[in-house]
């Protein structure tokens, strides 16, 4: 691996971690000698990286730092075409463009014998199919983004329809479905709307309480709760 590489990859490591990593760690996943890694802390250093700690103690890197020129391997260049691909063709016109623009800016840094690797026609993802038009992508975005409240009219799986004030948190994509995630004041917990099944989607320009990145949080630990006790009980039967 050269040296270049190998700095790259040690950025990567201390971006992975959140707090000091142990010199002996990074010579370990580098494969390299602890001295070489106290070599290419000093060179980072020099390049302008805020990377804090000591032998001894580990360290740190401060956001912020990117390392000249962007490299990626081939593998992950497929990864960021088949997931810009994905994006394009099974979300809304907006997060579509946004996809484009950024495998464009990758594109404009990438060495000219990689630059191909991003129209690779290697991977296939489908198209989504058109979903209730009432709520919009691009709205429940918007919501998400500046924890605005939404009136929705939604047709549960037997027909009824209800009126609910959602707080939206998270948008999932599962299959051929796509679902919002949020806070239901109907029903004072989190509840799983389909997308195809809201009738009507209203934004109210009343932010709800809290963070919603802590809201998704407590979802997702209902959701991993619930999975195991399914689990269990399955194993039990």
């Amino acid at each position: 691996m050269s040296k270049s590489n190998r700095l790259f990859d040690l950025l990567q490591v201390l971006r992975r971690r959140n707090g000091p990593v142990p010199g002996t760690d990074l010579a370990r996943e580098a494969g390299v000698s602890l001295r070489t890694i106290y070599r290419d802390i000093a060179t980072l250093q020099a390049m302008g990286a805020d990377i804090e700690g000591e032998p001894g103690f580990g360290y740190i890197l401060k956001p912020g730092f990117l390392l000249p020129p962007l490299m990626f391997t081939k593998e992950e260049l497929q990864a960021l075409t088949l997931g810009a691909q994905w994006v394009s063709r099974q979300t809304d016109d907006g997060m579509a463009l946004a996809a484009q623009n950024a495998i464009g800016k990758i594109g404009s840094v990438l060495p000219s014998e990689l630059r191909p690797l991003l129209t690779d026609n290697a991977f296939h993802v489908g198209r989504a199919r058109p979903q209730s038009e009432a709520a919009d992508l691009e709205l429940l975005r918007h919501a998400m983004r500046e924890q605005f409240k939404l009136h929705v009219a939604y047709r549960d799986p037997t027909g009824a329809q209800t009126q609910r004030i959602i707080w939206p948190i998270m948008l999932g994509f599962i299959e051929t479905k796509r679902f919002v995630a949020g806070w239901c004041e109907l029903r004072e917990d989190f509840r799983t709307f389909r997308v195809d099944r809201i009738e009507r989607v209203e934004l109210i320009e009343e932010r709800y309480p809290g963070r919603r990145r802590d809201l998704a949080k407590r979802w997702r630990s209902l959701v991993d709760e619930k999975q195991k006790m399914e689990r269990d009980k399955s194993r039990e039967s």
